[in-house]
């Protein structure tokens, strides 16, 4: 493939080209705004580069899809939006079961229901959490730029591999659709299909991948061994970005769109004399709980920012251990937090407000 190392994607386009320099190998879907540009820009050049390109019927099959390619030791990813996820969480919990890596992208926006097309991230519980039957967990990563969505696809694909996990990239619908120049990384080597994949040209026909384990001892030795993955997870994997936190007495977090208004207000905080800064989870699970409670010490307020009805929050008073008091700064249905709000809260809490 021929390509300048600088181009101007949307975020959706990114992801694409980070995935395919990532070596995944197919991408199924089924279109959905704010992420169809991912299915569109994965149509055009998925085949171009022998790679395998499908529209399936409904987001149901889409994800049974990457199941069977992923089974047969091949990179598979898709994409969709809240309404489009909740159909795949079925398959996406037999996926985890099996242990098959895949990629799978949320372009979040408004709910519930059918909601609007406007950007939100009221998926985190549903992504963070599970979402499916079964006491199984995701990988998740939360870029806040197109260069993040290009780097985070090629990240995922790694850390996919070296889980065997499922790896989400969980964005809003700004980032999504946020035109901005990404520098392209360099591509990495095709993987050569797994010793466990049911890859007959390969590996003999011995290996055996299943959800289903009748006997409740076997089932419960299953989800032994995936909690041990997801406790080494935890360990080594919790990633964050801190900004002006070394002497913050407000420690102020959000994900996605949010970190970037936080850098803002940050520097507008400072320019008044208050010491706040900024710590935003990279990844959304594991979650960041060593860093966060780093900063007990010397913080005396937490504050999330969000684009959904507090969902984040929970998990940062768990990670300080309700050290301090956390406040919520948020907006719901397709609104973004601003400059001046998140500014206007840590002021308050500056001069002694609650």
């Amino acid at each position: 493939m021929e390509y300048s190392n600088k181009l101007l994607l949307k975020g959706n386009e990114a992801v694409v080209f980070g995935s395919l320099l990532a070596g995944c190998d197919c991408f199924f879907g089924y279109p959905i705004t704010p992420a169809s540009e991912i299915a569109q820009t994965a149509a055009e050049y998925f085949p171009k580069l022998g790679r395998t390109f499908l529209q399936a019927e409904c987001e149901t099959a889409s994800i049974n899809m990457v199941l069977g390619a992923s089974a047969a030791g091949r990179r598979a990813m898709t994409a969709s939006s809240g309404l489009g996820i909740s159909l795949k969480q079925e398959g996406v919990s037999y996926i985890a079961t099996m242990e098959l890596p895949c990629v799978i992208v949320d372009v979040m926006r408004g709910g519930p229901g059918l909601g609007n097309i406007a950007p939100e991230q009221s998926d985190y519980n549903q992504i963070v959490k599970g979402g499916g039957h079964g006491g199984y967990k995701v990988m998740v990563l939360a870029p806040s730029s197109a260069q993040e969505m290009c780097d985070f696809a090629r990240l995922a694909f790694e850390l996919a591999d070296k889980y065997r996990t499922p790896v989400y990239i969980l964005t809003d619908g700004v980032t999504g659709q946020m035109l901005e120049s990404v520098t392209l990384p360099e591509p990495l080597p095709r993987r050569p299909s797994p010793d466990w994949a049911l890859d007959f040209k390969v590996n003999p026909r011995t290996n055996y991948l299943t959800s289903i384990y009748m006997e409740a001892n076997d089932l419960e030795n299953l989800n032994k061994k995936l909690n041990a993955k997801y406790a080494e997870m935890e360990e080594k994997e919790s990633r964050c970005e801190e900004y002006m936190t070394e002497d913050a007495e407000i420690i102020v977090s959000g994900f996605g769109i949010c970190g970037r208004v936080i850098r803002t207000a940050i520097d507008r905080l400072r320019a008044e004399g208050i010491k706040a800064g900024m710590l935003r989870p990279i990844t959304l699970f594991p979650f960041p709980k060593k860093q966060l409670k780093a900063h007990v010490a010397k913080a005396k307020h937490f504050v999330s920012v969000e684009m959904n009805n507090g969902q984040m929050i929970d998990d940062i008073r768990l990670a300080i251990e309700c050290a301090r008091p956390v406040s919520l700064v948020n907006r719901m249905g397709g609104n973004l937090p601003t400059v001046d709000l998140v500014v206007s809260h840590c002021r308050k809490l500056a001069e002694g407000g609650k």
